[in-house]
């Protein structure tokens, strides 16, 4: 028996799971990581934390392994998107991350607009500026931190950090670099074009690899494996969460509720034009590309909510009874903009809200409410996608939505689409290890992979009067962005 390994760099944990020939999970471990918010709309991580969590992981994983760890053959990465780690001429770390949901670069994302052009910029990239990409990062701390820029002689993404400490090899797979605003998707390289227009050099941006290229082996790293294990430079978190997904043809999408919130569609051509309000990013399947609309505060939402009001309680028991609550939370609605939002609302200044809150309300309401206006958010990127041409009817759910048949049903009656929970859910760790297994010619092809690794669990079908109830909601919920936007950018210096 030969294995993998897939290893997922989050924002909230590393995840570690080793796979066997089937696809079947034979082991997992999961270490927690520390964020830091020094002000308001700032987020921040130390690289090494990843580092040293990811060997931790590795180590523990190994130890349990009562094989020769010579089997365990290969070993890919899943990790957070667009999150700026700078590096100097040894590439050592210039400073802490700045991830993709920091949301200080409004400044530098006008910049863009004015130096590139936005019609330009989104021709080029197929993706507007925004504050979560890698670029205005860039851009912010070039003109606010002179002196670490100055330091600065390339840059990656977290996962492409973690996995140069393993290896000692850099770079970056083109599902993270379309992220960054600095890659010609059409072209498939860096853009001189936005390089110069910002003042970059183009060799300030690492070399680039597929995402199931082979990108060394393990050998600077105290993980417990053999130093023969092939790594392959794996993709973005949502690029292999929807490899992990099996969203590799046309026609599948996928709705992940993480911290964060993803609807993704698998796309073989870069042609539709969505004006920058979703995105279009380089999948981690060869020769492919997804369409994608993001909610930043999904899972957060809810977990916020959670630790100030239940910090004590498991999930299970916290959301307990919200299946009683009928649709619509009692006339209860919550906007998931805590962190800002960003399909189709590019908008780091607008802030979530409770409206019709009532005295008969209990904390049930307010759970389902908080689980309706996640749903609601996705269901804008749902909806952009059905009008500019695409079928979606059946819907593959993953992360935490995914965890409660309760959640599992609204999705299916919000989106009005079949929602498909699979047998053994990992989401962006098993397409890591799936890249791995592909990468050490165990398929074929990643669709061939899915096929032998992926088993489908059940099926939520909608409900045609729940249905019509929340396309109505859904018309309310969509009226609260605009009817707060002016006084949430009133109350934005109040922040602290």
């Amino acid at each position: 028996m030969t294995y993998v390994v897939g290893v997922d760099i989050g924002t909230s944990a590393v995840k570690v799971l080793l796979v066997d020939l089937e696809g079947k999970i034979i082991d997992e471990v999961s270490r927690p990581l520390s964020l830091s918010q020094p002000q308001s709309g700032w987020s921040e991580q130390d690289p090494e934390e990843w580092v040293k969590e990811t060997e931790e992981a590795l180590k523990e994983l190994t130890e349990r392994f009562d094989e020769d760890v010579s089997e365990i053959e290969g070993l890919s990465f899943s990790g957070q998107m667009h999150g700026l780690v700078l590096l100097d001429h040894q590439y050592n770390v210039v400073r802490p991350a700045i991830l993709w949901n920091d949301t200080r670069t409004t400044k530098q994302c006008q910049d863009i607009y004015e130096k590139v052009g936005e019609e330009r910029l989104l021709a080029i990239t197929k993706n507007p500026a925004l504050e979560g990409f890698t670029l205005s990062k860039i851009l912010w701390v070039k003109k606010e931190e002179p002196e670490n820029f100055g330091r600065a002689a390339t840059f990656v993404l977290p996962k492409d950090y973690v996995r140069y400490r393993l290896t000692g090899e850099l770079s970056m797979d083109y599902s993270d670099a379309a992220g960054t605003l600095l890659l010609d998707i059409e072209k498939k390289n860096w853009s001189t074009e936005v390089c110069q227009a910002v003042g970059l050099p183009v060799s300030f941006c690492p070399s680039l690899v597929d995402s199931t290229a082979q990108t060394g082996t393990v050998t600077d790293a105290d993980t417990g494996l053999s130093r023969s294990t092939k790594v392959f430079a794996g993709g973005a978190d949502n690029a292999c969460g929807a490899v992990g997904a099996g969203i590799l043809t046309e026609g599948k999408t996928l709705c992940s509720i993480g911290t964060s919130g993803v609807v993704l569609s698998y796309e073989a051509e870069a042609d539709k034009d969505f004006g920058g309000d979703a995105h279009y990013f380089y999948h981690a399947a060869p020769d492919a590309l997804y369409t994608m609309g993001v909610t930043l505060a999904a899972g957060y939402s809810l977990s916020w909510f959670k630790v100030v009001f239940a910090p004590e309680e498991e999930f299970e028991d916290f959301v307990d009874g919200v299946e009683e609550v009928p649709p619509g939370a009692r006339g209860l609605l919550f906007t998931p903009y805590i962190a800002g939002e960003r399909t189709p609302h590019a908008d780091a200044f607008i802030r979530g809200t409770f409206t019709g809150l009532d005295t008969f309300h209990r904390r049930a309401d307010f759970v389902r409410a908080v689980m309706e206006g996640i749903t609601f958010s996705l269901n804008e990127s749902i909806e952009m996608f059905r009008k500019n041409g695409k079928t979606i009817d059946t819907i593959v759910s993953i992360g935490g939505g995914a965890k409660n048949e309760a959640w599992l049903q609204m999705q299916a009656d919000i989106f009005n689409a079949t929602i498909v929970k699979q047998k053994s859910e990992q989401g962006p760790g098993m397409g890591a290890a799936m890249i791995a297994a592909y990468g050490c010619g165990w398929c074929d092809t990643l669709a061939g992979c899915a096929d032998r690794f992926l088993e489908e669990a059940e099926q939520f079908e909608p409900n045609t009067q729940r249905v019509e109830t929340y396309k109505r909601l859904f018309a309310l919920y969509q009226k609260v962005y605009h009817q707060t936007k002016e006084l949430n950018e009133e109350l934005k210096d109040f922040r602290k």
